[in-house]
């Protein structure tokens, strides 16, 4: 009775972290840092025996920008540093944010275990992300995520 219940509400369930989600971690050396969802994995891997994901993260926010700043300030300002990591489910609070980013074709299974190809993705994700900040702060007003996260 109770496994049929189970299977019923397994079947029901819906895949809510899924790339692109703004989640925020809640352990470890990030702790509280913003991050976006690259790739997702409900089920175990030989690595890791739970579900996790690899998350793109914001580890120093960008700087307030005003009008009276000149561009070489703006662009000192507008730098952000970013980490790549793999984080249990357990550890992440999924937001009702999301951004169109896609960063699925800069982290592979390599990009985890290989330091060089972690560093060149990381760099990669910097320039994505502080590209992305250029145009919203075009447009008007920076987006949520890329704000310190004030607790």
């Amino acid at each position: 009775w109770g496994s049929e219940m189970e299977a019923k509400a397994e079947a029901k369930k819906t895949k809510f972290l899924k790339p692109g989600k703004i989640v925020i971690l809640l352990h470890g050396r990030y702790a509280g840092r913003k991050a976006v969802i690259a790739k997702n994995s409900d089920e175990s891997t030989q690595g890791r025996k739970y579900g996790h994901a690899v998350v793109i993260g914001i580890d120093r926010a960008p700087l307030k920008v005003t009008k009276s700043m000149g561009p070489k300030k703006i662009a000192k300002r507008s730098r952000v540093k970013t980490f790549i990591k793999a984080v249990n489910h357990n550890h992440i609070m999924p937001t009702r944010y999301s951004i169109d980013v896609d960063l699925k074709h800069i982290v592979t299974n390599d990009t985890l275990t290989n330091p060089t190809a972690r560093r060149e993705a990381r760099s990669k994700t910097k320039k994505l992300l502080q590209e992305k900040y250029a145009t919203l702060l075009q447009n008007g007003k920076p987006k949520w995520f890329f704000q310190k996260l004030r607790f």
